[in-house]
């Protein structure tokens, strides 16, 4: 990146906050006018000539104010911005919110969506925590008819999985629970790794099981993202981007593929600590159906345990300075449940106590 002398970050830092105020072009007698500036307009303008020289701002029409690029809004975000808080109120109020429902993990994943949408009014996303490496729990096995038997997997972390087996014979309920508290009792927190090292000594139901229980542990591991939950459509299809219904179908697009979604979740999982935050202008090259986009994502959870993303999507003109702190804090939010309330019982994501 260019360097810029003190004056010309300061012009560049007002321009992007004007720009993201009203969404039209800023010029240079209105940026003297609004922040009763000491230099004169034809100075301002002199240095606003400059960054566009720079690639930092554009001049849309010949006659027509500036407004900042991809890289302006990068240089910004990496130099420029000023690293805020929550208010004290705001964050107690949303830490209360979270307390009262620490149990139960669809609703404080929901609650982190609408959170987020509403602080950084953009579009929010957040996933789950998912385990990095599934481990055996809790193991339930409930006959239903015949041969079938519903087998309940509760992973380390409270995720859960149910599947249908159909065994060679029937077998009684008194059998099944003996098998599952054996298995339980031999495998609790145990990877695929780890289970595999000591089936050998299994025969039997006891072997059919496990046999089952390690893919659906297999599968569990390859799902990195999971489910995303969205909020805040409606703040993004306000914003002038987005008003025109062409516009309008590219966002809702966007925020209807949820592949694209997932993968920007995975992503951020792989290249992220828990509490880092990435920021995304314009699909940074990867996504070019981001490009009208900027995107603050964060991971949370506990490292080597269970991990999640959360993030805010708008257009390049958000706040960055607002949803950064939003979802700097969530993280740190979220990640202190995930301590606190996974690891301590087995929790489904209904928020049912299975032990």
């Amino acid at each position: 990146m260019v360097e810029l002398s003190e004056r010309q970050k300061f012009i560049l830092t007002l321009v992007i906050h004007e720009y993201i105020r009203t969404a039209q072009p800023v010029g240079s007698q209105a940026l003297v006018a609004r922040y009763n500036l000491t230099i004169s307009s034809a100075t301002v303008r002199n240095e606003m000539a400059v960054l566009t020289e720079y690639g930092l701002l554009r001049q849309p029409h010949t006659s027509a104010g500036r407004v900042p690029t991809e890289e302006g809004y990068r240089y910004f975000v990496s130099r420029l911005i000023r690293a805020t808080d929550l208010p004290d109120t705001t964050r107690r109020t949303i830490s209360h919110q979270f307390y009262q429902m620490r149990h139960d993990v669809e609703q404080w994943v929901r609650l982190a969506a609408s959170v987020l949408a509403h602080q950084s009014r953009a579009a929010s996303l957040v996933t789950p925590p998912h385990p990095e490496k599934a481990r055996l729990k809790h193991l339930e096995l409930i006959a239903t008819r015949g041969r079938q038997v519903l087998m309940v997997l509760v992973m380390v972390g409270g995720e859960v999985r149910q599947r249908i087996l159909t065994l060679n014979e029937p077998v009684a309920q008194e059998l099944l629970s003996q098998s599952a508290d054996r298995l339980t009792q031999l495998f609790q927190g145990q990877d695929v790794e780890g289970i595999r090292a000591r089936t050998s000594q299994l025969s039997g139901l006891d072997a059919d099981v496990i046999a089952w229980v390690i893919e659906d542990m297999i599968e569990a591991n390859s799902e990195v993202a999971g489910e995303v939950y969205l909020d805040g459509l409606t703040n993004v299809l306000a914003e002038p981007e987005f008003t025109g219904s062409e516009e309008a179908r590219r966002a809702l697009r966007i925020l209807e593929e949820r592949s694209l979604l997932q993968d920007l979740a995975a992503r951020t999982v792989m290249s992220n600590t828990v509490g880092g935050i990435q920021v995304l202008i314009g699909g940074e090259g990867t996504w070019d159906e981001l490009r009208p986009w900027s995107i603050v994502l964060g991971s949370y959870g506990a490292p080597g345990l269970a991990t999640g993303t959360l993030g805010v999507l708008g257009p390049l003109r958000m706040s960055y300075g607002r949803a950064i702190s939003t979802v700097r804090f969530l993280s740190g939010l979220l990640s202190d449940l995930v301590a606190e309330t996974l690891f301590d019982e087995p929790l489904n994501y209904k928020g049912e106590n299975l032990s």
